[in-house]
């Protein structure tokens, strides 16, 4: 087996040296979120808060036009990982986008969007070879 070593990019090393070390975003915590936006009634839901800022979430299950439980579902994933929050106010439940949740996440996608796709180019591609049996 030949395996073939990747050469860092020197713009991509350059960008992530200039990155303050965020200690307070986790790799779990960037996959949290990641997963929270896997599903795309989760999406048309965001869509939904960014065009009203606040929604009652009957609303949201007329809207989504999916059944209250998975409607519910889906609002808790999204409140678990901090991307929307939701207000009490008897008997009703307001929800809206807490936007200062995604920074972190966005730094983190602007990093891979900054690498320009270098380390894709052939001389520092990085596979490994099946070797034959001998």
């Amino acid at each position: 087996m030949k395996i073939i070593s990747v050469q860092p990019s020197t713009q991509a090393s350059r960008a992530a040296k200039d990155q303050p070390v965020d200690n307070n975003m986790a790799d779990e915590d960037i996959a949290l979120i990641a997963k929270a936006l896997s599903h795309p009634a989760r999406i048309q839901i965001i869509r939904l808060l960014l065009s009203k800022k606040t929604c009652i979430g009957g609303d949201i299950v007329d809207v989504v036009g999916l059944a209250q439980s998975t409607v519910s579902e889906h609002l808790r994933i999204l409140k678990a990982s901090g991307i929307i929050i939701g207000e009490i106010t008897r008997p009703r439940v307001c929800y809206s986008l807490n936007p200062l949740r995604l920074i972190h996440f966005k730094d983190f996608l602007g990093l891979i969007l900054e690498s320009d796709g270098e380390a894709s180019d052939a001389e520092y591609a990085c596979w490994v070879s099946p070797q034959k049996n001998q």
